[in-house]
C-alpha cells in the first residue's frame, strides 16, 4: 500500500464517490483510480466500497474505518509538510482564508494589512462563500482558517473559536417614518411595527437570518421580505432607491459612510450574533496562523488555539457526529466588537 492509494481513497470519499471526479481532481486517469483502489482492497482483504455494478454508491462498514484511519494518516503527512516549511521558510508561505462577504469587506480589512506588513513574504488568499462551503473547505484542507458567524461551531472535526459579538440594524431611508424616531422609541421599536414595511435583508444563510427568521416566526409575524442578498451593500443600495426597510449586520453600517441612510438598534429584536473563527482538528498550524488569529482577538492566544486544536475530536467526512469543541466566549478585544456611536442626525446608529 502507498500514500497515492490513499489519496485516491479520500478524494473518491470526498467527491462523493465520484471516480472522475476524483480523478479530476488529483490529475489523473478515471481508469488509474479504480484500478489503484481494486489492488488496495485487495491488499488489504476487504472491501472499502459498496458497489451497484461499476458505480461506487458508499462505504463498506470496515470502509467507514479503513476511511478515518487514511484521513488520520493524510493529516499527519500534511502536518509534516507543514512542520518541514515552518522550520526552513518560517515567515513565508501561503494562507487561504475561507470566509463570508461580511467578513471580507468590513472586518478582515482591519486585520489583513497589519499581517501582510509582519509577513510579507506571506501570500494571503480569501475565499469567499456560503457558511457550509467555508466549513468543508477547511475540512477538505482547501483553507486554513474559516471566518463566519453560522455553521462553523456546529461542524463536527472543526475547532472553533469565538472572535467577535454583534447585532443586527435596521437601515432606512432619512425620509421614512422609522428614521423620525427618537433613540428610546427606537430602542423600544417591535417586530409588528417592522412587519408593516418591506424589509430588504440577507439570504437565509449569511450574517444570522437564522435570528431573524426564529425571532418573527416566535411572535408569529409572516415579514414581506421583498429581496433577499449575500451582500450587505446590495441591501443598502435597495434600500436607498425605496425598495423596503434593510436588516443587516451592525458592522456593515458605517455612519460617515453610508451617510444618506439612518440606522436603528435592533439587538432587542434579534439577539446577539458571535462571529468565529474555525480550524481543522489535530493540523499544524504555521506560526503565522497563530499570529493572525491572535491579530483578531486577543483572546485567541497560541496555548487557547493548540487547546482547541487538541480537543476536537477527530471525524471523517464520511460520517457524522454531534460532537464539537469551542472555546468558552470571552468579549473579543477587536474594535468593532460592540461599538455604539451617535449618528450624524441625533439618531442611533450601532456598529459590531
Amino acid at each position: 500500500m502507498n500514500l497515492q492509494q490513499f489519496r485516491f481513497v479520500r478524494e473518491t470519499i470526498r467527491r462523493n464517490f465520484n471516480l472522475t471526479d476524483a480523478a479530476r481532481t488529483l490529475f489523473t486517469s478515471q481508469p488509474g483510480v479504480s484500478k489503484s483502489i481494486i489492488e488496495f482492497e485487495d491488499e488489504l482483504g476487504v472491501k472499502i466500497f459498496e458497489r451497484h455494478g461499476k458505480r461506487i454508491k458508499g462505504l463498506t462498514k470496515p470502509g467507514i474505518v479503513v476511511a478515518q484511519v487514511i484521513d488520520r494518516i493524510m493529516r499527519e503527512v500534511d502536518n509534516l509538510k507543514k512542520v518541514s516549511d515552518e522550520f526552513a521558510r518560517r515567515d513565508e508561505g501561503g494562507l487561504v482564508i475561507a470566509c463570508t462577504h461580511t467578513q471580507a469587506r468590513y472586518i478582515l480589512p482591519k486585520v489583513i494589512p497589519a499581517f501582510c506588513e509582519r509577513f510579507p513574504k506571506v501570500h494571503v488568499s480569501l475565499a469567499e462563500g456560503n457558511p457550509k462551503a467555508l466549513a468543508q473547505m477547511v475540512l477538505h484542507e482547501q483553507a486554513d482558517v474559516a471566518m463566519a458567524t453560522e455553521t462553523l461551531s456546529r461542524t463536527p472535526g472543526l475547532a472553533s473559536l469565538p472572535v467577535y459579538s454583534w447585532e443586527h440594524v435596521i437601515v432606512v431611508r432619512p425620509d421614512h417614518p422609522l428614521a423620525e424616531l427618537t433613540s428610546s422609541e427606537a430602542r423600544n421599536l417591535t417586530l409588528g411595527r417592522l412587519a408593516q414595511y418591506p424589509i430588504v435583508t440577507y439570504d437565509r444563510q449569511f450574517s444570522g437570518r437564522g435570528s431573524i427568521d426564529s425571532a418573527f416566526a416566535a411572535g408569529g409575524i409572516t415579514p414581506d421580505i421583498v429581496l433577499e442578498a449575500i451582500d450587505a451593500d446590495v441591501i443598502k443600495t435597495y434600500v436607498d432607491v425605496g425598495l423596503g426597510i434593510g436588516i443587516i449586520a451592525g458592522m456593515a453600517f458605517d455612519p460617515r459612510r453610508d451617510g444618506g441612510l439612518v440606522s436603528l438598534p435592533a439587538g432587542n429584536l434579534f439577539g446577539t450574533q458571535v462571529t468565529s473563527v474555525a480550524i481543522k482538528s489535530g493540523v499544524f498550524l504555521r506560526d503565522y496562523v497563530y499570529v493572525l488569529l491572535e491579530m483578531m482577538s486577543s483572546n485567541l492566544t497560541r496555548d487557547v488555539v493548540r487547546e482547541a486544536l487538541d480537543g476536537v475530536p477527530v471525524s471523517d467526512d464520511s460520517q457524522s457526529s454531534d460532537t464539537t469543541w469551542a472555546v468558552p466566549f470571552k468579549p473579543a478585544s477587536l474594535a468593532h466588537s460592540k461599538l455604539l456611536s451617535q449618528g450624524t442626525t441625533g439618531r442611533y446608529s450601532e456598529t459590531a
